[in-house]
């Protein structure tokens, strides 16, 4: 008996050791992979921390599977297309705090599915291609960004599933129309659909020369119609005042014999 309790006991010291070693090497294993400049960390998946890292652009070594990925307060200015396109268990991804400019059309390939929350607040994103999120689920934050208002926004806005918080969060910079400057996009969206301002500009704009042109018809044939009454009253004048013809001498003769 008490050598069937010391195998089992050697039997568990070797299963503990060989899991602590397991543990070990997929720690190192992890380690080894990260960015430089960054830490990663086993929460809730692979967590890959680079923030405050200097860095300039996204790390292009990202572990497979990165789940939680922290990119803020870098000195990021762009989102090249399919950078995250192995990261298919990525579901949190916070590019917040950088100067990111412009952000390619087939940034997020790969990661559209799996991503649950991207933060993108704080950069100098003024406008994006309107394909640029449309098969994004992920809750979006776009705030403090110096958004430019137009149909290409409401169109981006538009396919995203949390878009009436995202729209309320988003501050318009510069806008189409004037009047909507400085206003939240979720109030301009209200206000006016910035996708038909064009049509309506060029109706406006077709019934203001259709009325030009009506006008200045109008004008030339009253200014005709004046013109030639105005010929008309001075040519009767003139006729009025030509003297009156006078009677031959002859004439008068014979009117007198008759009488």
């Amino acid at each position: 008996m008490k050598l069937m309790d010391l195998f089992l006991a050697r039997s568990l010291s070797m299963y503990l050791l060989l899991q602590s070693f397991v543990l070990l090497i997929l720690c190192f294993h992890s380690a080894s992979m990260c960015p430089k400049g960054c830490l990663c960390s086993h929460v809730d998946g692979l967590n890959v921390s680079c923030s405050n890292a200097n860095l300039k652009e996204i790390p292009k070594d990202l572990p497979p599977e990165t789940a939680l990925l922290y990119l803020d307060s870098n000195q990021i200015k762009s989102v090249p297309n399919e950078i995250f396109k192995d990261l298919h268990q990525l579901k949190v991804l916070n590019l917040s705090k950088n100067f990111i400019e412009s952000i390619e059309e087939h940034a997020f390939k790969g990661v559209a599915e799996s991503l649950q929350t991207l933060d993108l607040s704080n950069n100098k994103i003024k406008s994006v291609h309107r394909d640029t999120f449309s098969k994004l689920k992920a809750r979006a934050q776009f705030s403090d960004n110096p958004w430019h208002c137009d149909c290409t926004l409401q169109q981006v806005l538009h396919s995203l599933p949390s878009n009436h918080e995202t729209a309320n969060n988003i501050i318009c910079e510069t806008a189409v129309l004037e009047e909507h400057m400085g206003k939240s996009f979720l109030s301009t969206a209200n206000e006016a659909d910035l996708c038909n301002l064009p049509k309506k500009t060029t109706d406006v704009a077709m019934l203001v020369t259709m009325f030009g042109w009506f006008t200045m018809v109008i004008s030339y044939v009253v200014y005709y119609v004046r013109q030639n009454q105005e010929d008309a009253r001075r040519h009767l004048e003139y006729l009025k005042s030509l003297p009156s013809k006078q009677k031959k001498p002859e004439e008068l003769d014979d009117i007198s014999t008759v009488l």
